[in-house]
């Protein structure tokens, strides 16, 4: 009979992404690239939270601030970077960028990940202990589908 408990734990490299009031964790394939921040252009009529679009690659991509998506006012601070995500579905968003206060941090987590109990915003879907720090896990599905429904 095979021994379980005795399974190599699985790695994975994410990035720590520095927001206003917290910080997201991420799996760097999640990440399309990291770039500076840059003006963007207002949309009319625009949430809050949809801070506008922003040239990448010669596409036009949205701009969110997740601190407001969750409720929280929006910041851009002197470090302000922008990471731009690969969206997840096949529909007609093929990347979203999101506002950030810094560069990110490489870090390695492995399946043993600790969960810790504190409370979540309804973008978030879990928050972990990455060593001295608590990083949330964000709904990127949710924040898809928030900008799509805009």
């Amino acid at each position: 009979m095979p021994d379980f408990t005795s399974a190599p734990r699985t790695t994975l490299t994410t990035l720590m992404l520095p927001l206003a009031d917290r910080s997201l964790v991420l799996p760097n394939v999640a990440v399309a690239e990291l770039i500076d921040y840059q003006l963007r252009q207002p949309v009319r009529g625009a949430p809050v939270w949809h801070l506008g679009m922003i040239v990448w690659r010669e596409l036009q991509i949205p701009l969110v601030s997740f601190e407001a998506a969750c409720g929280a006012p929006v910041v851009v601070g002197e470090d302000a970077r922008i990471v731009v995500l690969n969206c997840l579905s096949d529909g007609p968003l093929q990347f979203m960028a999101i506002l950030i206060q810094a560069v990110p941090r490489s870090c390695k987590v492995d399946s043993q990940l600790s969960y810790v109990d504190v409370p979540l915003a309804e973008l978030e879907l879990a928050a972990v202990q990455i060593s001295d720090r608590v990083a949330k896990i964000p709904d990127l599905d949710g924040l898809e589908r928030l900008l799509l429904n805009y």
